[in-house]
């Protein structure tokens, strides 16, 4: 993966629950920020993801933060771009680039 393709900012951060009566979550704290690729759900797999439920998942490629950060699904990401703004997403799933070791993908859904 050449480094050109890491062209978007992405931050990854976690929730706490409110504090006082009000029900809810807050963000609490940035934990990493990073440069990624970002990939959506291909057109030849539209129906499928329709079927899953996963149509709003994303595929994010950022180089492997070895001990600065360990993602996982209890922590959540934004993308710094005008098409996702405002939008969060829970982290469902990290795994090595097999392509690339250097590489970690983390697929992830959109936070209802």
């Amino acid at each position: 993966m050449s480094k050109g393709i890491l062209k978007t900012r992405v931050t990854f951060y976690e929730f706490v629950p409110n504090k006082g009566p009000e029900p809810g979550e807050q963000k609490d704290k940035v934990l990493y920020k990073a440069w990624a690729k970002v990939d959506e759900v291909w057109m030849k797999d539209i129906e499928l993801a329709k079927h899953n439920g996963t149509l709003s998942d994303v595929t994010i490629t950022i180089r492997d933060p070895r001990n600065d950060y360990q993602p996982n699904n209890k922590h959540y990401l934004s993308i710094d771009s005008d098409y996702y703004k405002g939008k969060e997403f829970n982290i469902k799933h990290v795994r090595p680039d097999l392509q690339n070791k250097r590489y970690i993908r983390i697929v992830a859904e959109l936070k209802q």
